[in-house]
């Protein structure tokens, strides 16, 4: 009897560890997101197709002021459901978009006397995933305090991957870093990558609301963490229970093009708030802004003051000639003077400057059919701003501004408060603090009937399916580094990365439309690095619903065959399809109107000249289609002769195969208008 109970005691000892795992398929059972409890910690893995891309990856969290959540759970239940919908999108580059997914809820309980509850839901789509925690209202937990995220991206290789570094003074304003995963330390999302076996994946969030921004922290071999930005005392993101945080989600494909077509993070976010939408319009605005950039014209006041009354007018009456909805005007408010980037200047955001008359502008704006677009530059100094937010866009409702601009340029922290001892705290722009402002933000412009245009903001989340006067951003190297960038502006690849990185999270004011690509006159050593024709595919290529053409006016009355163009091309589009895609080398992306039944089609490249063959099946079948191109000359090239482009017609049909012929750093932009039967 003795020797059985020894062997029952080794068997024992030699078992396994406790596991408790369930398993959820995407609905073309493509994806498997499996969750296991081992040993009361919370883990989850991800395959396609049966081969695993997320190895056993940790969840839980840190705290500060109470026992972490990380360990010691049971599973209190585990529930699974099926949501199939198609919502119709109000604005952006595809109308209506399926929701189609199988969702996993885990209920977990603590093994001990707070018996704290958490859970955490997984939605599971054939193009990718989400998953999010749940901490609900409960006696053992009221206030949190997150020290740390612990959810980890524990990647199957050294991938190849595109990324910005995190924690830089500069925000997101980086060109894109090309490596393999291995190299890369704190990097911003999305975070796109290229398996060995060629498949495709972007990490990102969904939904970010009272939360802080997540990085991605690489803490060994090919495995990321969640890194989120700190308040001043170190807390990442202060709440309270019912507490629901931001979708951690994977977008996965077979091809770089199908990320740019996967619509996951918009479904991840909640329908509109806003009832009334009437007033929600896309639309394309000039401006002064760019004599800014190329020196031409002053921010501040003085002789060369780009934000007069007599200038604003002038792109008032051109604006409504050629039927743009906007005109934006930059440094029209008292503030500008002095070193303003660099000193936090306290900016006045009802108070124009005496050579503008901001009512009589926006008042000569109306009467022409035209809207003044304003502009809230903040240099970052957040507690300024939310003084006078509630008066400043009142103000813009009251003089039938539709449309604000906001900016908050600014080193990575600004200060936004002073202790007792009149000690500066700072804050990051991406922290929670910074997120509830962008947030407060967003819903007194709705209450006023405002679309905002976002510059050094927080990154897109979605949120513009919930909220959809949130238009468009900026997030990332725009346009205005052709005009002043030390490093020579943006080289040809960087807008060839764009679409697969950035774009993937929403629209992008990358502000294009640069006709006259030299300014020597003002800007001797900058100029628009790519072809004439790139430039106009610019307009297909970056999706953004509040579109800019940024150049002089008078340089597009010397260029009217050219800017026929950029007045046609609409920015809001029912359909949306991928023709060709390659990070950092080319891609053709081709859209369809929302208001009639055209299609544009935008295709550029890097340095490098390229012959892609484009199949034009999108086409209705049995239709003729007039095709206007825009393309590349024979002799052109970005560098020695960028402004060769040839405009011509051909008649199209659905069966025809164009070759699109890209000068380096080239592009073509084609409009397909039905011929009446």
């Amino acid at each position: 009897m003795k020797h059985i109970y020894l062997i029952i005691i080794v068997l024992l000892m030699a078992s396994p560890v406790h596991t408790d795992e369930h398993t959820v398929s995407s609905p073309g059972n493509i994806i498997q997101v499996q969750f296991k409890l081992e040993n009361g910690v919370p883990y989850y893995n991800v395959s396609r197709f049966g081969i695993e891309i997320i190895n056993k990856s940790a969840l839980g969290f840190i705290l500060r002021g109470a026992p972490d959540l990380k360990d010691g759970f049971f599973l209190k239940e585990s529930t699974q459901s099926y949501h199939d919908e198609t919502w119709t999108q109000l604005w952006g580059e595809k109308k209506q978009i399926r929701n189609h997914y199988n969702e996993m809820r885990v209920d977990l309980i603590e093994n001990g006397p707070l018996s704290r509850e958490i859970s955490i839901v997984f939605r599971v789509y054939d193009d990718g995933l989400g998953f999010r925690y749940e901490i609900p209202e409960q006696p053992n937990i009221d206030q949190i305090k997150i020290m740390d995220e612990l959810t980890e991206f524990a990647l199957t290789g050294d991938h190849e991957s595109w990324w910005i570094g995190a924690y830089q003074w500069n925000r997101f304003e980086y060109l894109y870093e090309n490596t393999p995963l291995s190299d890369i330390d704190t990097v911003h999302t999305h975070f796109t990558m290229r398996t060995k076996d060629g498949l495709y994946l972007s990490i990102h969030e969904a939904a970010l609301v009272n939360y802080s921004t997540m990085v991605l922290e690489r803490i060994h071999g090919y495995t990321l963490k969640a890194n989120l930005f700190p308040w001043a005392d170190g807390v990442k993101v202060r709440t309270k229970t019912p507490m629901i945080t931001p979708w951690r989600t994977i977008q996965i494909s077979d091809d770089p093009g199908g990320l740019i077509t996967s619509y996951l993070i918009l479904n991840l976010n909640e329908p509109s708030k806003i009832e009334d939408t009437s007033w929600i319009d896309p639309g394309k605005y000039v401006g002064i802004w760019w004599e800014m950039h190329i020196d031409k014209s002053t921010w501040g006041s003085g002789p060369n003051h780009g934000a007069t009354t007599e200038n604003a007018k002038r792109y008032i009456d051109f604006a409504a000639a050629h039927g743009f909805d906007h005109v934006l005007v930059e440094g029209w408010n008292v503030g500008w003077d002095g070193d303003w980037y660099a000193d936090g200047v306290v900016f006045d955001f009802t108070k124009p400057y005496p050579d503008f008359d901001l009512e009589g502008v926006a008042q000569y704006a109306l009467s022409k059919g035209v809207r003044l677009m304003g502009h809230h530059e903040t240099s970052a100094n957040i507690l300024n701003y939310e003084e006078q937010m509630e008066d400043a866009f009142a103000l813009y409702e009251k003089l039938g501004v539709r449309a604000v601009k906001t900016g908050y340029v600014g080193h990575g922290t600004e200060i936004v408060w002073y202790d007792e001892n009149g000690k500066p705290n700072h804050e990051w722009h991406h922290g929670q603090f910074m997120v509830e402002h962008h947030q407060r933000v967003v819903e007194l412009a709705a209450k006023h009937k405002i679309l905002l245009n976002v510059h050094e903001g927080v990154k897109d989340t979605g949120l513009r399916r919930t909220w959809p006067n949130l238009m468009t951003r900026e997030v990332a190297r725009g346009q205005e580094y052709n005009a002043w960038g030390g490093d020579g502006g943006n080289p040809p690849d960087h807008v060839v990365i764009i679409p697969f990185t950035r774009n993937l999270s929403g629209p992008f004011d990358y502000t294009p439309g640069i006709v006259e690509l030299f300014f020597d006159e003002y800007r001797p050593d900058n100029r628009i690095n790519s072809t004439l024709a790139k430039e106009l595919a610019l307009y297909v290529i970056i999706h953004s619903p509040l579109q800019m053409a940024a150049d002089l006016p008078e340089n597009y009355e010397k260029n009217l065959d050219v800017f026929q163009f950029i007045k046609d091309v609409p920015v809001d589009w029912s359909e949306t399809k991928v023709l060709h895609a390659s990070i950092g080398n080319y891609v053709t992306i081709v859209r369809k109107d929302q208001n009639s039944d055209d299609w544009y089609l935008g295709s550029i490249t890097d340095e490098n000249g390229r012959l892609l063959k484009a199949p034009l099946s999108f086409l209705d079948p049995g239709r003729k289609y007039i095709a206007a191109i825009h393309r590349d000359g024979n002799d052109a090239d970005w560098i020695e002769n960028p402004y060769d482009i040839i405009i011509e017609e051909k008649i199209v049909d659905c069966s025809m195969i164009l070759t699109l012929r890209l000068a380096t750093s080239g592009g073509q932009a084609i409009r397909f208008t039905p011929i009446n039967d």
